[in-house]
């Protein structure tokens, strides 16, 4: 892959998803999110809030996540192709966080 890939993995190590550029997709290669702001803000392709980069490489759910404004649509970016596996992280306690949902990491997952 790219240089531009950023893996990123939940608080246990567990690899749950990754960056290109703007766009965020699952282990799959699949979309299921994007960066519309100049952040570590991800939404979903519904533009629903889905996490938070931390600590450089943890996408997490922040309790305190402020209401965001509304991201637009940037078009479906196609497929990027798969990443390899990037192995795993171990865990990292990220305190006022919890892990995203599993739901929210499938192809137009949502919160249930």
């Amino acid at each position: 892959m790219e240089d531009d890939v950023l893996y990123l993995y939940n608080t246990s190590g567990d690899w749950i998803a990754f960056k290109i550029d703007k766009n965020l997709f699952n282990t799959d290669g699949e979309w299921i999110g994007w960066f519309p702001w100049e952040n570590n803000v991800a939404v979903t392709t519904d533009g629903d809030y889905l996490g938070t980069i931390c600590h450089n490489n943890r996408l997490v759910r922040l309790y305190n996540q402020s209401p965001l404004p509304y991201p637009g649509y940037p078009g479906y970016p196609g497929y990027p192709g798969y990443p390899g596996y990037p192995g795993f992280a171990g865990y990292l306690y990220i305190p006022g966080s919890t892990d995203v949902p599993e739901t929210l990491l499938e192809r137009g997952g949502k919160i249930v």
